[in-house]
């Protein structure tokens, strides 16, 4: 089993940090690419892209009232826009086999992380040509995001550790995994995935010893986790990471207070048996590692612990 190492104690909100280590697994990930041709008229806040699978029905583009020209040139040239057309004409895309085409969109909100779009919010009217009706449309983009399962042995029992955030959606404090959203279009899924842990947990993770739960999944389902697709298109990769400690580590990390508190991160770290994890969050990140987890092990997919 893997060492666990506390590395340092010069972390500002007490942070001490752990190293990691483990043996190596590798990361995939298919991505598909397609053209697209745009025109604008700046004036009128409108934009009629023209899509590859549907050359003779270009897609109207609109601001709502209160988009600025900027924000709206900001939210057409995102990476989540694109990403959101490029999934619709995918080989499983909704677009894909002519049966539905996309009329217009409506750009309806835009929040700006620094100088990136962050969250976009737009309605798309996707017309079902069988029977003339509008599937519902409304979309609330984030992108991809990344979750780690930690399971620590220590003794005779295996722990957890969680992260309590505060989270004014839901207006609660919800015990979930670290966990956190990729901030570009590179697909650095397990670099980001170990930033996130560091960040909230201050455990330093040895990247090679995680591993891709959801790269386990059949190809067909993008080998990622859609918690809310009836409203979001957020994607989750969620990781595996075992380690072996001493009992004094795990009480260390116990109540530890984290986060990036500069940007309103309030997280306290939380460590639990992993036999009771399945009943002590409501986390959907949380229930799917579980559940991918337990599947792999019984089916002996999961590399050996060096």
């Amino acid at each position: 089993m893997a060492l666990l190492h506390q590395i340092s104690r010069c972390c500002p909100r007490d942070s001490r940090k752990f190293r990691l280590s483990s043996s190596p697994l590798p990361l995939h990930k298919l991505r598909r690419s397609f053209c697209m041709k745009m025109s604008s008229d700046s004036a009128s806040l409108t934009h009629s892209i023209t899509l590859p699978n549907q050359l003779a029905n270009p897609v109207t583009v609109v601001a709502a009232p209160g988009i600025s020209a900027t924000e709206f040139r900001k939210a057409i040239d995102s990476s989540l826009f694109k990403q959101w057309l490029e999934n619709m004409q995918s080989e499983a895309g909704i677009l894909s086999n002519g049966a539905m085409s996309l009329e217009h969109v409506l750009i309806q909100g835009v929040d700006m992380f620094g100088n990136r779009v962050g969250f976009l919010k737009f309605k798309a009217d996707v017309l079902d040509k069988e029977t003339g009706k509008k599937v519902p449309g409304l979309v609330f983009a984030r992108g991809p995001a990344v979750a780690v399962l930690i399971l620590l042995e220590s003794g005779d029992e295996i722990y957890t550790v969680l992260t309590e955030q505060v989270r004014v959606p839901v207006g609660k404090r919800i015990l979930e995994l670290p966990a956190g959203m990729l901030e570009n279009d590179k697909g650095d899924f397990i670099g980001r995935a170990a930033l996130e842990v560091e960040e909230e947990t201050g455990i330093h993770l040895n990247q090679q010893g995680m591993v891709d739960l959801t790269a386990l999944l059949d190809p067909s389902t993008g080998c990622r986790v859609f918690p809310s697709p009836g409203g979001c298109d957020e994607e989750i990769g969620l990781f595996l990471y075992r380690g072996n400690v001493d009992k004094d580590i795990i009480t260390q990390l116990q109540g530890k207070e984290t986060g990036l508190r500069e940007h309103g991160e309030l997280i306290k770290v939380h460590v639990v048996p992993y036999r009771k994890l399945w009943r002590v969050t409501a986390d959907a990140k949380t229930l799917s590692a579980i559940a991918l987890y337990e599947m792999a092990k019984k089916e002996g997919l999961l590399p050996p612990v060096r």
